[in-house]
Order: structure tokens, then sequence, then C-alpha cells
């Protein structure tokens, strides 16, 4: 199986800076998850807002959301 490694920083495009250093604030590092999507810059550029919609929106608290949605990647032996 192929292996996508998160980029550093200093790999990343110009264009993503402000995202990593935005991210390095938030949770006090760029996560691995949106660290290996910075490989395709538009993609983690398109996918950021739908992200923030989902863990922010609704009636569900955002801790709860994450906690599905690491239950559901460890069921489905996702390293992420």
């Amino acid at each position: 199986m192929a292996v996508v490694n998160p980029l550093p920083k200093e790999k990343a495009p110009p264009e993503l800076h402000d995202t990593y250093e935005g991210m390095t604030k938030r949770f006090g590092r760029m996560p691995n998850f949106f660290a290996a999507m910075a490989h395709r810059p538009e993609v983690l550029q398109k996918f950021l807002p739908l992200y923030s919609a989902i863990i922010s929106g609704g009636t569900v608290e955002p801790r709860y959301k994450e906690l599905a949605y690491l239950k559901t990647a460890l069921v489905n032996g996702c390293e992420y």
C-alpha cells in the first residue's frame, strides 16, 4: 500500500504557509491529516472550509464529532 507522508512546512508551497501557521496556532502543531493533504494545496484549501463547517456547525459538540471520525478511522484501520 502506498504511503503519503505529511509535508513539513519547509517543503510546503508558500501559499500554504499561512495555513500551517494557523493550524499550529490552533492545535499546537500542523495535524498530520492536513499536512498529508498539503501535497495537493488546492485540495487542502478547498477541504478546510468543509471541515470547519462540519466541525463547527450543527447541534453536536465538536469534540463528539471528532471522536466519531477518530473511531471510524480506527474501525477501518486508517492511521489518520
